[in-house]
């Protein structure tokens, strides 16, 4: 009987929360599948905005981000990227090494802000009365604070040729809600978006000084470590980023590059989208698998700097090294953690052994969150409050700089240890033939169960081909098993027979 290896990890003090995580279910047999990816992008497209608006949108900070036309997801891949995210040091663990999306990537895929205010706020008075006050009207369905972004969409999507200027600031109000709703903040509770983002978009030139590309990776993060855990089916946020992320980094499942993007920006406008064909359902096994394979030549390292920067907007530019920041990221409530020291060969520095992971506190308790609060919580509140926004203000004191001699070999001995190793199970040959076989009968089945009778000719000379290709395949390969069978045995008797003469 094979032994089959231990998956890790070894050495539990980094990855100490294995036991929740979905790779833990899938060595145990139990699949949960394709995650369902939700980003709300589809309608995207429908919205008619006049110059005026887009003027606004720009000054908002979204000029960028609404020129990423809707992305076909490819939620097998995405799922099995998932299945390497670690919530616990907000990186995908791959048999390389350690590697994350950080702010460089948000800034230069998506086109976002990565400095500025943080993205943190809060909202004076009720969902109705913000929606009244910034909109014009509230639906009367608003319910948990949760806008439907249907209802904005045939609500604002066209702003009428002689609108007031009052008129077109709410309409673009409405658009950038829908915007950050279908795509960075994108939720799993359906087809809505929370009514907290509206008062950000009072003032255009305000809101163009946050940082959302750092509150979009803030709340990614938070999505990725959700959807790892094995208790769950879904996924929201950018998944564009993440698509794109993967496209640019590892070579796996990358669609052709669209060839009329040079000289354009964001660079998610250079990626197709995903391969052609329905991939939905079907590819997760096949991208774990050649994750679990995956070697360095397979990644690319830096993969951005043959890449024209000519076209990438000074404010981004000027503050890439945020990518090396070792700080938390916000997005209201959301308080994630940037770890670049874990990656530093996606800066082209040699990889150490990185610092131990603090655990940090995920939640940031707002004092506006809470009339409810008593005098102490909403002091303590506060107090921690302070401490993440201190450590955002701080961003650029905490640099991550590579080391001398730095010998990678003790690296990858630390991080065979702490990892988990692979995801799947390794499959015997013959677990693989008998699959392969069943399916090819499944296939048979359908094909048989087919109707013929409103069929034209050629449809029907289509069925037969499948049909024909189906059984010639499985009749070669039961009679490649019985070549091998009868191979087998003449092998067996022939050492038969001479064990008998030995005899």
């Amino acid at each position: 009987m094979t032994t089959v290896a231990d998956p890790g990890p070894i050495d539990k003090s980094v990855l100490y929360d294995q036991d929740s995580h979905v790779s833990s279910a899938v060595w145990d047999g139990q699949e949960r599948g394709v995650l369902r990816c939700h980003e709300h992008t589809s309608m995207l497209e429908q919205w008619k905005l006049s110059p005026k608006q887009i003027e606004l949108v720009e000054k908002a900070g979204f000029g960028y981000l609404r020129t990423i036309p809707s992305f076909s997801l490819d939620n097998s891949l995405i799922s099995a990227l998932v299945e390497r995210w670690r919530r616990e040091t907000n990186t995908f663990h791959l048999p390389t090494g350690e590697m994350t999306i950080t702010l460089e990537d948000v800034g230069l895929i998506l086109g976002l802000a990565i400095d500025g205010k943080p993205v943190i706020g809060a909202s004076s008075g009720t969902p109705s009365s913000v929606c009244e006050a910034l909109l014009g009207k509230a639906p009367e369905d608003l319910n948990g604070g949760m806008l439907k972004l249907t209802w904005l969409k045939e609500s604002f999507s066209k702003c009428p040729e002689d609108a007031s200027t009052e008129t077109i600031e709410r309409y673009t109000r409405a658009y950038l809600l829908y915007l950050v709703g279908s795509t960075i903040f994108s939720t799993t509770t359906g087809n809505k978006v929370s009514i907290m983002y509206l008062p950000l978009f009072e003032d255009f030139d305000e809101a163009g000084k946050f940082a959302w590309g750092a509150a979009a990776l803030a709340f990614l993060y938070r999505t990725l470590g959700n959807a790892s855990l094995k208790s769950q089916g879904t996924i929201s946020g950018s998944l564009t980023l993440v698509q794109c992320w993967s496209y640019f980094r590892l070579n796996l499942g990358r669609p052709k590059i669209n060839e009329d993007t040079s000289g354009r920006f964001p660079f998610a406008l250079r990626w197709k989208g995903r391969q052609s064909g329905s991939r939905s359902t079907s590819n997760i096994v096949a991208y774990r698998k050649a994750l679990d394979n995956l070697t360095p030549s397979d990644v690319q390292w830096l993969p951005y700097q043959d890449l024209d920067f000519s076209v990438v907007p000074e404010h981004i530019k000027d503050n890439l090294d945020l990518r090396r920041s070792k700080t938390v990221l916000i997005c209201f409530d959301k308080a994630e953690k940037q770890l670049p020291d874990r990656c530093l060969r996606q800066f082209g520095l040699p990889q150490p052994i990185p610092e131990k992971v603090k655990r940090w506190e995920k939640k940031i308790r707002t004092p506006s969150h809470g009339a409810d609060l008593t005098k102490d919580a909403e002091v303590e509140a506060k107090v921690k409050l302070q401490a993440e926004l201190k450590e955002w203000l701080e961003r650029k004191l905490h640099i991550v700089e590579g080391g001398d001699d730095v010998d990678e070999s003790e690296y990858i001995q630390w991080y065979e240890k702490i990892t988990r190793k692979f995801l799947g199970r390794p499959e015997s040959l013959e677990s693989e033939f008998q699959r392969t076989v069943a399916a090819m009968k499944e296939i048979a089945n359908i094909a048989d169960s087919v109707s013929i009778d409103r069929m034209d000719s050629r449809d029907k000379k289509l069925l037969n081909e499948i049909k024909n290709s189906v059984q010639n395949c499985l009749t070669e390969i039961v009679g490649e098993t019985r070549k091998g069978r009868r191979k087998s045995a003449a092998k067996r008797k022939r050492s038969d027979d001479s064990n008998s003469r030995d005899d």
